[in-house]
């Protein structure tokens, strides 16, 4: 493995040291030493480039680089991406058909985006959902998902062949089964499907204490993380699987989530770590909380939309709707 220039290892003789012992000169060592050992190195290397690609198949130069600097190997991502384009190992990206799984024309309340301005500090701050869809072999099943925005966890997933209120209800409940809430200090965002407008889903958000959040009107960035677990999914474990059935399209994808992503996927937000290893290191050094919370911290704290420079506010009724005091719309 290489090491920074100079870096002796310890209980290792350096090269001046060893040269003194041996009465060979350091240029005619650095001689012998270019003539046979980088490329001895740069195929061990590129031997453990290929094993590690081959395991990780929709890792890109960038997390291949993260997994051989955990195991030692003293290399740049420049490097690795030319061994990766070399041998062919980068990975492809296709476009599928998307179903919409979005319906947003309902005459249900529409909530404030109160996520837009809010950086979590810990975990149980903010949650972001979202739905999509997996292609089976003979229809369409849909996936709602619970992610904390705080370290990227997956904390609550369901699956149906309907796009019913009760499949995103099911994934609440799975979250606040594995989530201890503290009513007041949790933020649940997602986009303005009915599924999450609907009387059945807020209710059981104001029971727990959570405080909902929407999206704007054709706005996917607003909620980018969920969207950007979705594409992780599709990349990682649906594109290319052929699910003969619910149960088997669930059973893979129960994996992955708890398994893969969950556990060991690293993530570039998180400093190449996973959720489950980042709340771990960060509830041991204090900076996040497992269990029941406190207030949030001031910089989690949500900032009033009328104290917001002029325009930009976040939008929070539907096109050519305006809000009353208590936050329903207007005609």
């Amino acid at each position: 493995m290489t090491r920074p220039q100079g870096q002796v290892a310890e209980g290792v003789l350096s090269v001046e040291r060893m040269c003194a012992l041996t009465g060979v000169s350091r240029a005619g060592y650095y001689r012998s030493w270019q003539a046979s050992a980088p490329r001895q190195e740069d195929t061990a290397l590129r031997d453990r480039v290929q094993r590690l690609a081959l395991d990780h198949p929709h890792y890109g130069h960038r997390r291949i680089t993260a997994l051989l600097r955990r195991e030692g190997w003293w290399v740049n991502k420049k490097r690795v991406l030319r061994l990766m384009r070399e041998d062919n190992l980068l990975c492809l990206k296709r476009r599928a058909f998307v179903p919409p799984t979005t319906d947003s024309h309902h005459r249900w309340r529409v909530y404030p985006n109160l996520a837009r301005r809010l950086e979590p500090t810990a975990i149980n701050q903010l949650w972001v959902a979202d739905i999509t869809y997996v292609h089976l072999a003979e229809e369409f099943a849909y996936l709602a998902v619970i992610l904390d925005a705080f370290s990227r966890r997956a904390v609550g997933w369901a699956m149906a062949t309907h796009l019913k209120p009760t499949l995103a209800l099911t994934a609440l409940e799975m979250a606040l089964a594995s989530r201890e809430v503290s009513p007041g200090g949790l933020v649940h965002h997602s986009d303005r499907g009915v599924q999450y407008a609907c009387g059945d889903y807020i209710s059981r958000l104001e029971a727990a204490g959570i405080q909902p959040s929407m999206s704007r009107p054709g706005c996917p960035y607003d909620n980018a993380m969920a969207e950007s677990f979705m594409k992780t999914l599709k990349n990682e474990e649906v594109d290319g699987r052929a699910y003969k059935d619910l149960t088997a399209a669930r059973l893979s994808i129960e994996h992955f989530i708890e398994h893969v992503y969950n556990r060991q996927r690293l993530h570039s937000a998180l400093h190449y770590q996973s959720p489950i290893e980042f709340e771990a290191k960060t509830s041991s050094t204090g900076l996040a909380q497992v269990g029941p919370q406190a207030p949030p911290a001031p910089s989690a704290r949500l900032h009033d939309p009328g104290a917001l420079a002029p325009g930009a506010g976040p939008s929070y009724g539907l096109p050519g709707q305006a809000l009353n005091p208590s936050g329903t719309t207007v005609p």
